[in-house]
């Protein structure tokens, strides 16, 4: 399982991204994740790249430590992903102005999806997500990010 696709981009525009953008940091304790050892995004942060929004990720995974980076819009098409080994595409597309659905494919098969919902005081992200173990177990779980 990996969690490299917690995170999300944001809206149609930098103005609705907003709530999306800057630096999140995993509330561990809050977050129902999986088993020990499985994959953690410990920082995802989400910035500004020319007129598409840049996605950097770093986590750990079997004490590894792991990073990744996206980038792309968040007009529901596949981009392209780096240093994650179960996904080589992400795509992203707004639900709300605080929520964002998010698919991951590794050669064009769906790995990972789920949402990222923003709280109303903007200090706290939501991901929920299912994907599917290296067992072949489905997994669903909630990572909790809090915004520095």
């Amino acid at each position: 399982m990996t969690l490299a696709f917690l995170f999300a981009a944001a809206a149609l525009s930098f103005a609705d991204t907003d709530v999306q953008m800057g630096t999140w940091k995993l509330n561990e304790a809050k977050s129902k994740l999986g088993a020990a050892g499985s994959p953690h995004n410990n920082t995802v942060v989400y910035e500004a790249a020319g007129d598409s929004i840049k996605v950097t990720i770093d986590g750990t995974a079997d004490g590894k430590p792991t990073h990744s980076e996206w980038t792309g819009k968040v007009d529901g098409k596949d981009y392209p992903v780096t240093g994650d080994s179960t996904s080589d595409t992400r795509s992203y597309k707004k639900v709300n102005d605080r929520t964002l659905a998010f698919t991951g494919k590794k050669d064009g098969k769906v790995t990972i999806s789920g949402q990222v919902a923003v709280s109303a005081d903007g200090k706290t992200r939501t991901v929920t997500f299912n994907t599917t173990d290296a067992t072949g177990k489905k997994v669903k779980g909630t990572a909790m990010y809090d915004k520095e």
